[in-house]
């Protein structure tokens, strides 16, 4: 994925949140410095058909799976919100859709997640849920800080990838 010339990438590669897992894939990150945009692109394998949330989370750390990654990366300290939403974490990047063969093919362009900064997501994690994101929505405690996804069945750090 090439990206204009100055433009910032980063790759992360997803593996299974479990011992059992099959979800896979890669998400590439480029972010326009003209901009500000950073495009979010890849495709992960091995979900249930229909739609996961998807975040960054704070930690770049799997020593204990995906569960090591820490919460929603939130360097504002925000309630969880849609990724349209001015009230939301940095990582949340609302869901993913997966299709009848569990094959998700993101795109989703966004302002507020960055590769550069005191806030880049570079060296952080991003996290595929079980379950659909409520986007701050479902009216409890676990949608104000998590939108209620369920486990984490996938993840990968995100790594500096060359501008080329």
């Amino acid at each position: 994925m090439a990206g204009k010339p100055g433009s910032l990438k980063g790759v992360a590669l997803i593996s299974g949140g479990g011992v059992n897992s099959s979800v896979a894939g890669a998400i590439h990150f480029v972010q326009d410095p003209s901009t500000g945009h950073t495009e979010v692109r890849g495709k992960i394998a091995g979900l249930a058909p229909g739609l996961h949330g998807f975040h960054i989370h704070a930690f770049g750390d799997t020593t204990n799976g995906c569960n090591s990654t820490g919460p929603h990366f939130n360097p504002h300290n925000k309630s969880h919100g849609a990724p349209i939403d001015d009230e939301r974490h940095v990582g949340d990047l609302g869901n993913i859709q997966a299709n009848n063969d569990g094959i998700a093919e993101v795109f989703i362009k966004d302002l507020q997640i960055s590769l550069s900064g005191p806030q880049s997501i570079l060296g952080r994690a991003v996290v595929v849920h079980a379950d659909s994101d409520d986007l701050g929505r479902g009216g409890h405690e676990l949608s104000k800080s998590t939108g209620n996804a369920g486990a984490r069945i996938g993840c990968g750090i995100i790594g500096i990838q060359p501008a080329v």
